[in-house]
């Protein structure tokens, strides 16, 4: 089986003599094998050093929580994990590297608890941060940006493309592409994303913030 980014799209179709396609189905979200079983710090439940990487980039989630500025660091909590209280996480983290470097994603996740007490919620305070952190590792929104271009190149005339995104970010950008390429290239399915319904979530809860968008190519 190929394993490959998403950003080289067309180039393995090309290599693969697999243009003219009916139909592209993209799923953004991470498996939990992905994050459960890779040592590499994506889970906030484990003690793992903090890389985050899936691919062989030189960037790890260590190096940006111990080197880069607390602005730096408050950009992307706001905008890729849009975490309100990004000033303040920001702020605690270069405070404590200053003693002692932050090596692992449970000194990090064990951070961001004490520094954030949201009640009742079932989702653990780092979720976004942990969020944030694996977007600006493995430049997702980029790649997303890069692949959706592509995607529509390499389609038949009215071959679909769909795909599922699990967060705003994403969502918000193929809605925009869609927009974008509507009534010229792209003939919008569901105006509306589709989501999961009441017996799909019970079954598998990590559904629960899946939406799914289909164009037309024209």
């Amino acid at each position: 089986m190929l394993i490959n980014n998403f950003v080289h799209l067309k180039e393995i179709a090309e290599t693969n003599n697999f243009l003219g396609a009916q139909g592209i189905l993209m799923d953004l979200g991470w498996s939990s094998t992905q994050f459960e079983e890779s040592g590499r710090g994506f889970s906030f439940l484990k003690d793992e050093p903090l890389d985050m990487r899936l691919g062989g980039g030189d960037l790890t989630a260590k190096e940006i929580i111990n080197t880069w500025s607390e602005k730096e660091l408050g950009q992307i909590f706001r905008e890729y994990g849009e975490e309100r209280m990004w000033r303040q996480i920001a702020k605690a983290i270069v405070e404590t590297r200053k003693k002692e470097k932050i090596e692992t994603s449970g000194s990090l996740a064990l951070l961001v608890d004490v520094l954030i007490r949201r009640g009742e919620s079932r989702i653990h305070p780092a979720t976004k941060i942990f969020q944030a952190l694996r977007i600006a590792v493995n430049d997702e929104l980029n790649v997303l940006k890069q692949t959706l271009p592509q995607a529509l190149e390499i389609l038949s005339p009215q071959g679909r493309l769909a795909i599922i995104c699990f967060h705003s970010l994403e969502d918000r950008i193929v809605k925009h592409f869609f927009q974008k390429q509507a009534g010229k290239n792209l003939k919008i399915i569901n105006k509306k994303p589709i989501v999961v319904g009441a017996e799909e979530l019970h079954n598998n809860p990590r559904s629960r913030s899946a939406k799914l968008r289909i164009a037309e190519k024209m």
